[in-house]
């Protein structure tokens, strides 16, 4: 069932862009399902682009499996896993996915790769949020808060000044130093606290930020460590025994980043022997977390359900952000900013039909497709191809005056190469 529009003032900063009046399918049969209660400044972009809308919160994968074959897009947060079992399930329909949060761990990208979807994510939109956030746990850790707050709710008064402290003249370890990092940075120095940072990319300091030549030369130094660095085979596990007991006695840790980050067992240990003063994690190895956690109850240690990009902004930002995306590949078949096949784009032309063609990365396919297009007397009028090590996405424009018809498409449909094929600003293709 289409969603209605709730908000067209909400959306008028963000008008779309002129569009070919001949699209290459009709918008209102192109059906994206979005889990998870993701904004409605999502749905509203998405019902004004003309596209069918349908909200669900949770589904089984069961459920999914028979609901992902009738859609063509799917938008998820971090509770639906996309495996390659499901994805395979979906079959040829499915365009592309969303993930409208800032990791893709809960996607099989490179499965949803090999079946020609590209995966779109939002990694910026809420930067402001997540450095909000650990400033307010940096604070409320040097306090003490969290074990203030839980004595009062058992009626315990324990009012001290024993081991509390101000932030400010404090050192702040920023381990990645990409959005959220730098911008803590900013928010930090504010406080008058003296920040410093590592990252394996040189970044350009911001204000009077220090760059260290090693993690462990910030360990080492630092009042306070932020952990901001993506999932990688290099940061996983990054932070272990070793690495806690190179911080300072009486330093605190934070991780906001990715849970399978950090050895969560090594963290507790240090906080129960007294060599770290307290701890904040927002995300953790396993998720959700369960009474086993061996994080629970430990002293000064604040704990939070994976809540760093969980405020009403930064939710509509990255709402918006992620389905303009997905409203722009199937529209112009741009994959700028996807995180799982090349990122190629080309503006909008309603005067050429333009064909979107994923293949494998194999010798001779250009030949192939542009040897078709010959033999039907197509004239090339732009051309782009940008491959990876599995892939190739190649964009296409042909010009109009010639009829694209169906037999071209299932020629290159049959390739042994192409894994989907797309034809734009022609009625009835896709």
């Amino acid at each position: 069932m289409a969603a209605e529009s709730k908000s067209d003032d909400m959306l008028s900063e963000y008008k779309s862009v002129e569009r070919p009046t001949s699209p290459s399918f009709p918008k209102s049969k192109i059906r994206i399902l979005l889990m998870e209660k993701i904004s409605q400044r999502a749905v509203d972009y998405f019902v004004k682009e003309g596209f069918t809308v349908e909200t669900a919160d949770k589904m089984t994968f069961e459920e999914l499996s028979v609901k992902l074959p009738t859609v063509h897009v799917i938008g998820v947060r971090s509770k639906t896993k996309l495996t390659g079992e499901l994805l395979r399930k979906a079959g040829s329909k499915l365009l592309c996915t969303g993930c409208f949060c800032i990791g893709t761990d809960q996607t099989d990208l490179s499965a949803a790769a090999s079946l020609g979807v590209p995966v779109f994510n939002s990694p910026f939109a809420n930067t402001r949020s997540v450095a909000e956030l650990i400033i307010s746990q940096m604070i409320a850790l040097s306090r003490k808060l969290g074990d203030q707050n839980k004595f009062m709710h058992k009626g315990q008064w324990r009012k001290t000044a024993a081991q509390c402290y101000e932030v400010r003249g404090k050192t702040l370890g920023i381990v990645g130093y990409g959005h959220v990092g730098s911008q803590l940075s900013v928010l930090a120095e504010a406080l008058g606290m003296r920040v410093m940072f590592y990252d394996i990319v040189p970044k350009l300091p911001l204000g009077n930020a220090m760059a260290m030549d090693s993690l462990n030369a910030l360990l080492k130094t630092a009042d306070f460590v932020s952990l901001h660095v993506p999932f990688t085979k290099q940061t996983n596990a990054m932070i272990g025994a070793e690495q806690i007991a190179l911080m300072k006695k009486g330093s605190y840790f934070m991780n906001a980043a990715r849970g399978k980050c950090v050895q969560i067992e090594a963290v507790a240990k240090a906080l129960r022997s007294g060599h770290l003063a307290g701890a904040y994690f927002d995300v953790y190895p396993v998720e959700p977390t369960d009474e086993t956690l061996c994080l629970a109850n430990c002293p000064n240690t604040i704990l939070t359900p994976h809540i760093g990009g969980s405020t009403q902004e930064a939710q509509s930002n990255i709402g918006l952000d992620v389905a303009s995306k997905i409203v722009k590949f199937i529209n112009e078949g741009s994959t700028t900013a996807a995180v799982n096949v090349p990122n190629i784009a080309m503006e909008a032309n309603a005067e050429v039909h333009r064909i979107l063609n994923i293949h494998q990365n194999r010798p001779g396919v250009l030949k192939k497709i542009n040897g078709i297009l010959s033999e039907c007397d197509f004239n090339i009028s732009a051309q782009i191809l940008k491959t990876n090590a599995e892939i190739g996405y190649l964009l296409i424009e042909v010009d109009k005056n010639k009829e694209f018809s169906g037999d071209v498409k299932e020629k290159l449909d049959a390739l042994p190469e192409t894994i989907k094929t797309r034809v734009l600003y022609s009625p009835g293709k896709i």
